[in-house]
This record gives structure tokens, sequence and C-alpha cells, in this order.
């Protein structure tokens, strides 16, 4: 189980998260619910935000990877801990700022941007967009020329690093949708693309090489390999290279498979990115960068958990046995998509010993719909509450309404104390848009 501090077992045997009871968690909010540790949150960003801050004075920023966990409370805790935030959508973006904030502080990502994001995010006066095809260079450009404004870009490459990771998360092969590689020649020509339009000013590059990666080296030499190609573009093109986004992607703890990264661990992770873009850039007699990077999982995966009310107990003799749940796959999907594991534990029995093996199933009409597979639990009784671990990431924001059922609500907890930060869904909320047309009306015989 996860040691860290502000998730343990308490005197009554239950799960414990920022000094509040699952138990009592449970009961107050219903299940399923996700909960957050502020506490755990903000160390997470004042770690990166102060390691950056030693390692390579105020010539940098730290940005918030907002696709992990969107909603306005993560935007008001990332300003207070003095860090930006990247969003890869309208929506992204309108929700930040409606939260109030600072739109210099925000990058905007995503392969493919729609005319009216680019223009929502020019209008908003956002530090600087990320382009991923020459078709986006173009709009950008286009949206700047009919405002007046020159717009800040950097471009995504591809240093063709590969990350062990799920295939589905890797991005920075040369075979992707994110980006121009450098092997193949795209990136050069890219750059010289970009620094011909009038209403874009090309700032640098920007290389995220995929998600859950616990080598510390694929990071570097990914830095390593930009900062090269940097350099010859410099030769070749003339360009000087002045922000440098080296993207996030650092592995969390999921299971006893995956390494314990300790708060300090993470920040060593970022010491070998500075180390590697300060030996380069003393190699090439380069001034240094702006360096950004963009956490996302690491910030918010380990402070959020997921609880559920065990129901319906399905015995398979010499088979399988599983746990259904009030939950599944349209609040977590991830397994269904990536097979990804999980830890769960009885948050209500924490402190006994799995007698059994066990599947979670939730409760979707698909066979798919699972949550766990093969954990070892103690015999479990419907009432009981689950709670999933390391949930805070890739959860809420990838849930759905799937079976139409309600996207599970998110509280905070800090010091025992927790809040909504996203309020429950009800059955008037899932029908809200829809609309029947006047010939399906129905009418009195």
């Amino acid at each position: 189980m996860n040691e860290r501090k502000t998730l343990k077992i308490n005197e009554q045997g239950h799960l414990e998260i920022g000094g509040a009871d699952t138990v009592e968690l449970a009961k107050a909010f219903s299940t399923p619910l996700y909960v957050f540790d502020e506490a755990y949150i903000r160390q997470m960003m004042s770690v990166y935000r102060d390691t950056l801050r030693k390692e390579y004075g105020e010539n940098g920023l730290v940005l918030y990877a907002s696709k992990a966990f969107s909603c306005q409370a993560i935007y008001r805790i990332a300003d207070e801990e003095e860090i930006g935030v990247d969003v890869v959508s309208g929506g992204e973006l309108y929700t930040a700022l409606q939260a109030g904030f600072p739109a210099e502080k925000i990058y905007m990502h995503g392969n493919n941007k729609l005319d009216y994001e680019i223009g929502e995010a020019l209008d908003a006066k956002i530090g600087c967009i990320v382009a991923d095809a020459y078709s986006e260079i173009d709009k950008i450009d286009r949206e700047g020329a009919k405002r007046g404004i020159v717009q800040d870009i950097l471009l995504r490459i591809n240093p063709g690093v590969e990350a062990h990771t799920h295939a589905f998360v890797q991005t920075a092969t040369t075979d992707s949708k994110f980006g121009f590689s450098i092997a193949d020649g795209t990136a050069e020509r890219a750059t010289a693309y970009a620094m011909q339009k009038k209403n874009v000013r090309l700032l640098g590059y920007h290389c995220h090489i995929g998600s859950q990666i616990f080598e510390k080296q694929s990071f570097v030499i990914a830095a390593g390999k930009v900062m090269d190609f940097a350099f010859a573009m410099k030769e070749k093109l003339g360009f000087t290279l002045k922000t440098l986004n080296l993207g996030g992607g650092f592995g969390i703890w999921y299971t006893d498979e995956d390494r314990k990264i300790s708060p300090e661990g993470y920040a060593e992770y970022l010491q070998a990115l500075i180390q590697e873009v300060k030996r380069k850039a003393t190699e090439f007699s380069m001034e240094l960068p702006f360096l950004v990077i963009e956490p996302g999982r690491s910030i918010v995966g380990e402070a959020g958990i997921t609880l559920y009310t065990v129901g319906a107990i399905k015995e398979i003799p010499n088979v399988k046995t599983y746990l259904a749940v009030d939950g599944g796959m349209f609040d977590n999907p991830r397994y269904a998509l990536y097979q990804s594991k999980y830890t769960p534990i009885l948050a209500n029995r924490a402190n006994e010993k799995g007698t059994e093996v066990v599947s979670i199933a939730g409760k979707c009409c698909e066979s798919g719909d699972i949550l766990a597979v093969d954990v070892t639990l103690p015999k479990a009784a419907s009432g009981d509450i689950l709670a999933i671990l390391s949930t805070g990431a890739y959860n809420y924001s990838m849930a759905m309404n799937y079976n139409r059922n309600k996207i599970p609500p998110c509280i905070l907890v800090k010091d025992g104390k927790a809040e909504y930060i996203v309020r429950p869904q009800t059955y008037q909320d899932l029908v809200r848009n829809d609309c029947i047309p006047e010939r399906l009306q129905k009418r009195g015989k």
C-alpha cells in the first residue's frame, strides 16, 4: 500500500485521507466518490516550483498539465502555488479563465486546435500556443492578423526517444499524431516555415516523450536531443532558442509493480533535466533558454482515490469471484483502454489481511467493465466500502455518462475537512440537452 503520510489506517481500522475517515466520507457524500488530498497536491506543485527556482533561477515556469484533472478549484490551487497551467481544449481554457487564472501563464496544446479555440486563446491573451502542424501555424498567423497581434508559439517536435510505456501513451516517436519529427527533417522545415510568418513569434520547442515513465535517462536523452536540434537550427537557419518546454510524463505509483517515488525523487528527475540543458548550453555556447516543464499525473495522481460501495458478489467455482461496485468504466475507463492496474483496499476493513483473490467489476452493461483483476482482499460483503488508490489523474477527466450513469462528484480534503469541488450530477443534468422534435411530441388521444 502507498505509504504517503496523508493516506493511512486510523484506530477504527478505516482508511483515512487528508485526516478524513473514508467511511465517513462515503456516508456524507455517497458513492462513487472522487476524493482529493489538497496537501499532497500543493506539496507536489511546490516541489517542482522550488526545485526549478533553486536549480535554474527565475528563468523558467512549471505548468500543471491540467488534462490530468481539470476543474476551477485545481486552477485556483495552481495560481496560489505560483505555477502556470497548460490546457488542451477550449473547455479547459474556459475553466481556467473562469477560475481567474492569469492568462499569461497559460499554454495551449492539442494536435488539432479548432479555429474558434485558437481565437479564444488569442482573445484571452494567453502566454503561448504549442503548434502541432503546419495548418496550426497558419491558423494562429491568420487569427493573429485579424486581431493585429503577434502570438508567441512553440513547435512540438519529436526527438525519436522511445519511452518504455504503453504504446497508446508514447507520443514522441516518428510515427505519432503529435508534432514534427526531427529524424525526417519535418521539424527543420516547420521551423523555417514558422519563422516566415508575420503574426507568429517562434520562441522555441516543446517535447513530450510519453506518460507514466520511470526511466530518468529517457527524459535526459530527449532534452539533449532537443538541445542538439536547437543548435543545428541556429547554425542552419539563424534561429535562437528562447524557450524550451520539456513536457512531463513522470510515472506514479499505482501498484507495487511500480516504483514508489518520493517528492524528493521527482525533484531529482527535474534536476537531471536541468543539468543536461545546462551542459548542452555550455557545449554549444548558447544562452540558457526559458525552461518549462509540465507535470500533471505526478501532481494529482496519488493525491486522489475513488470510493465505491460493494454490491453484488458473484462466485464462479474454480474460475473467479467478482465484486461488483456502484461505479465502473464510466468513472474510470483506464482499465478498458490500457489494462491499467490499480490497488484496491476495503476502506472500512483496511487493517485486515487479504484472504481471497477477486476481480472488481463495474455496473455497466459491458463485459469489459472491469476496474481491477485478480487482486487480493479480505472476504468482502455487500455494503463494504472499497477504495481504489491513485485515481487522481485521468479518471474524472475521462469520465462519461455511459448507460446514462451519473459522473461522480469530486471532493477536496484538507485537515480532515471535506468540500465539493465538483458537485454531483443529477438525472436532470443527464437530460438537460435532450430535445424532442415537434413531430415526436406525445399528443393526447
